[in-house]
């Protein structure tokens, strides 16, 4: 295990509206606002996409992912991690439960993801934490390194 030790900065409540674009708004606004580390829980509607809900084979790398596609309306409620990638752009990390009609999809949601409707989060800035997200070549993901970057 790997780890870095912050302390809590500032909060932000967003509001993210119908057909705002997830991780991308997040990392966006983390940006303009200097967030490098923070952690992002969220909750509202999502609309359309995909999500990675696992590797088709456990046993292969790299992983191949089998995605699953978000045709309508959702409930969401999701939790992620935002950290700097090598070049010290924010990157979320996020994993979400996605329900309707009974039915729950959970994983991480890609690129593109959109809000339907309404979505709300609350963006926990962490200062003085240290942490890279860097490629990893056998599994091809880009992951969180704790103790590396700048504060």
């Amino acid at each position: 295990m790997k780890a870095s030790e912050g302390k809590l900065g500032r909060v932000f409540v967003i509001r993210l509206e119908d057909g705002d674009k997830l991780p991308y708004c997040i990392e966006k606004f983390a940006e303009k606002k200097g967030i490098s580390v923070g952690h992002v829980i969220l909750v509202g509607g999502i609309g359309e996409g995909q999500v990675v809900v696992g590797p088709r084979y456990s046993d292969k790398m790299p992983p191949e992912p089998m995605l699953l596609p978000i045709d309508s309306a959702h409930e969401v409620a999701g939790v992620g991690v935002l950290a700097p990638d090598e070049n010290g752009k924010p990157v979320l990390h996020i994993h979400a439960a996605l329900g309707r009609s009974g039915q729950t999809m959970t994983g991480c949601l890609r690129p593109g993801v959109k809000t339907w409707l309404v979505a709300e989060a609350i963006l926990y800035e962490i200062l003085g934490a240290r942490a890279t997200r860097v490629k990893d070549n056998k599994s091809g993901f880009t992951l969180l390194q704790p103790g590396t970057g700048k504060s």
